[in-house]
């Protein structure tokens, strides 16, 4: 099959399983030309195939040497249908630490169920050579099922109180306008911090614990992001931001859990705006992330998410120092995006930009051709006039059928 992009709304639907390969391919030669890292060496990503979650199992394998097992939710291919991106990454993942001898092991189902936890135990427990001593927390999902009720949640994106109005961008074609978003009700904010809260979380490490999987010492760490000012009103301060500070909540609550049983803690990383499948969707970001990226590759302090995380486990988690947090006790691995001199000139051009300045003042290329490399695209190694195999497999779940 011939694969191009098709594009709707801010998701493509379309993946190139060879482009996705490349892509996790890349960040393993990334990982492995820096330090190796004396980290975790047995370690379970729940979120594990793209963005951080993707990341964070590629530095754990190439970067500290760990097996790892991984917990995502992904379309696989048919005759006529492409998987998706994580279906790929995970396979080229797979692939690439079954090279070098490792335990590589996906499970593919929706992490907010009791069995998908259960299979995860399982796995832990028969196949896995030690008990976890890192678990990442790291699900981006618009809907949730509560495994006890049956009932499903969904999250929104929306201000509280008061009706959002600013700046937005079409990334695909390059027009600059104003958008203004409704305020959520209690529903909305309900139903978001039951989808993006800390609640699950806090389930997966019970279940965990309950089933004496976790080493003396293990660390968990959930994601998130906290951004500029600009951002706040429907962000920070938003529906997202209500969940977020439940999950920090949970963060608190883990920690001295974790400290009382093992000796072990609980963290919450703040992590850079980057384009994801995730941040594509928020209104006023696609815009605030191409003024970003212009200004700190100007600067040369850009980062992608190998990079982010990779300086993470490196210089955070596993430095062999005391863990440095903020006043909140989070990682701050967004510094480099939240330096004095960056903000500033990000919030400069943002006062400024249109849609006849757009290319000059921002790199909306950048944020384009990283949105299409998501999904494979976009690749100079690759043919995309050429035929390829659209059904390629997880090596451990091909197995188990």
């Amino acid at each position: 099959m011939i694969i191009k992009p098709k594009v709707r709304g801010f998701i493509c639907i379309t993946a190139h399983p060879t482009g996705c390969v490349n892509n996790v391919k890349d960040q393993v030669k990334y990982v492995e030309s820096h330090s190796k890292v004396k980290g975790p060496k047995n370690v379970l990503v729940i979120g594990s195939s793209t963005g951080y979650g993707l990341a964070s199992r590629i530095v754990s394998a190439f970067g500290c040497g760990a097996d790892t097992l991984g917990v995502a939710f992904e379309k696989p291919p048919t005759e006529k249908k492409t998987a998706s991106p994580g279906w790929y990454n995970s396979a080229g993942f797979e692939q690439e630490a079954l090279k070098q001898g490792r335990y590589a092991k996906t499970i593919n189902g929706d992490a907010f169920s009791d069995d998908i936890k259960t299979q995860a135990i399982d796995a832990i427990k028969n196949e896995m050579s030690g008990k976890i001593d890192l678990v990442i927390y790291s699900l981006a999902s618009p809907k949730r099922v509560d495994p006890k009720t049956g009932e499903v949640y969904s999250s929104c994106l929306k201000p509280i109180e008061s009706t959002f109005k600013n700046k937005t961008v079409d990334v695909h074609k390059g027009e600059v306008a104003d958008v203004s978003i409704e305020p959520a009700n209690e529903e909305d904010i309900e139903q978001t911090v039951k989808v993006m809260g800390g609640e699950d979380w806090q389930l997966w490490m019970d279940a965990l614990l309950d089933a004496d999987v976790l080493a003396q010492g293990c660390k968990t760490v959930a994601y998130t992001y906290i951004g500029p000012q600009i951002t706040f009103p429907v962000y920070h301060h938003g529906t997202i931001g209500r969940a977020k500070r439940h999950l920090e909540q949970t963060a608190q609550a883990l920690n001295t859990q974790l400290k009382q049983k093992l000796n072990g803690g609980a963290y919450i990383s703040v992590n850079k705006a980057l384009v994801t499948q995730a941040s594509a969707a928020i209104p006023v970001v696609p815009l605030y992330i191409s003024l970003l990226y212009k200004v700190m590759k100007e600067k040369g302090s850009h980062e992608g998410c190998i990079e982010q995380i990779y300086r993470l486990f490196a210089e955070r988690l596993y430095s062999g120092e005391s863990l440095p947090v903020d006043e909140k006790a989070r990682i701050r691995i967004d510094d480099w995006e939240m330096q004095d001199d960056i903000q500033s000139e990000v919030i400069a051009r943002w006062l400024q930009v249109n849609t006849e300045n757009l290319d000059a003042i921002s790199d909306i290329a950048g944020y384009r051709d990283d949105f299409y490399r998501l999904f494979g695209f976009n690749r100079d190694d690759v043919d995309y006039s050429q035929d390829v195999d659209i059904e390629l497999q997880i090596p451990s779940l091909s197995e188990k059928e």
